[in-house]
């Protein structure tokens, strides 16, 4: 192989790298672009949905657990543009280094082109070309010789487009050169932004913290009777699927108490709902979640634990709660205070929707995917509008941030 054909093949290998290198980064660039976008939209519906102005006066509990959730947002909002900015700088290192790269064979190819143009004038005279070619021995060197000579001219034209490529080349680089560093400086700039609003939301946080401590019995009592209606609605839900599985199971001949006995039909629903975990679509339009599930510790005293046997989801005033697979409604329940909730059972699986002011449906409904189950209420004294979302399969608990999409 000639040593040209060598020096093009590792050309080749080395732009296929580098085009290969430089996709893998602006597709992490994307990515990493699209998370920090989201965390910043969380981070709005939070102010908007759980620490807007109408609820200053509202429940001081509930302050603090979403101060503390943007805080977590805000710190994930840092951590994602130091990835970008540690990726552009990836970047621009890179380019820093084509570039010289690009200069040093700019250098070599003016060089060489320098010299042909040097022997190109030595030999320029039309006398000079046609003396070379009639002082051949023969006919075939002639022939020979004027291959040469178109050879050296196609050598000569390719020499001076190499050096216009590889000009462009530099200039390109760098001008991303230049939209890098300004993006780079850009995510600096909001970097350091974001840091000083966390410390200022650290502080308001330290603050609630403070006036929580000095009330200390009105806020270990806010947060025993929020606990004894939790466990309340726990307590309900068992009962009323055990007594659904023992009404149904009663129907097909089993005296099973703790799972249904399924039909073809229920178990063809059990299935399709089962294959959609990680894929069912929210309870409600929009909203953000507010408490996880599972155990969480207290935001004042770290060391109390509480549980959660679902998800709690804040979301608009006059917003719906909305059936999240197809399913047959299993009960309505009211609780002392007159909030409502609607179990929907879909094979062996149940799915409950609770903290509703109004109900669209009743028990025996047949419902679809996305259809209105019911008003969700909207608290009078901080304005909040917050969904209680659980799901079960027969008696057994479930995560529903395991089965909802981007839950």
């Amino acid at each position: 192989m000639k040593l040209s054909s060598i020096y093009k093949s590792l050309f080749i290998v080395a732009a296929l790298l580098c085009s290969s290198f430089a996709l893998s980064q602006s597709s992490e660039q994307k990515a990493l672009e699209l998370k920090r976008a989201r965390i910043q939209k969380e981070i709005q519906e939070i102010n908007r949905l759980l620490l807007s102005e109408k609820k200053e006066k509202g429940n001081v509990i509930e302050q603090v657990e979403a101060l503390d959730k943007k805080i977590n947002m805000r710190q994930q909002l840092i951590r994602v543009t130091n990835q970008q900015s540690n990726l552009l700088n990836r970047q621009i290192n890179a380019n820093i280094r084509s570039v010289a790269k690009l200069r040093e064979d700019l250098k070599l190819l003016k060089e060489d082109y320098a010299n042909l143009i040097l022997r190109s004038y030595q030999n320029k005279t039309q006398n000079n070309r046609l003396m070379f070619l009639l002082s051949s021995d023969g006919f075939f060197e002639a022939y020979k010789r004027f291959q040469y000579m178109k050879q050296y001219a196609a050598h000569r034209k390719s020499q001076g487009e190499k050096i216009a490529l590889k000009t462009d080349e530099i200039l390109k680089l760098n001008i991303d050169l230049t939209a890098q560093r300004k993006a780079k400086d850009v995510l600096i700039s909001e970097n350091t932004q974001v840091k000083n609003t966390l410390y200022r939301e650290i502080s308001a946080q330290k603050d609630l913290l403070r006036s929580i401590r000095q009330n200390e019995t009105k806020y270990t009592a806010a947060i025993a009777e929020k606990e004894k209606e939790a466990r309340r609605i726990d307590r309900e839900i068992e009962r009323l699927i055990r007594s659904a599985i023992a009404s149904s199971n009663k129907r097909a001949g089993s005296t099973s108490a703790n799972t249904f006995v399924l039909t073809p039909e229920a178990k063809m629903v059990a299935d399709n709902f089962s294959s959609n975990k990680g894929n069912l679509i929210w309870p409600v339009e929009k909203g953000i979640k507010s408490q996880g599930f599972g155990v969480y510790a207290d935001k004042v005293y770290p060391g109390i634990k509480h549980q959660n046997n679902g998800v709690t989801i804040a979301t608009d005033k006059g917003e719906k709660a909305r059936a999240i697979f197809e399913g047959e409604v299993m009960n309505v329940i009211t609780n002392r205070l007159g909030r409502r909730g609607v179990l929907v059972r879909h094979g062996n699986y149940i799915s409950m929707y609770y903290n509703l002011s109004n109900v669209f449906v009743k028990k025996g409904d047949r419902v679809t995917t996305k259809e209105v189950l019911g008003d969700i209420y909207t608290n009078r004294l901080d304005g909040s509008t917050k969904l209680k979302f659980y799901l079960y399969r027969d008696t057994s608990k479930l995560n529903p941030e395991e089965w909802i999409y981007q839950l």
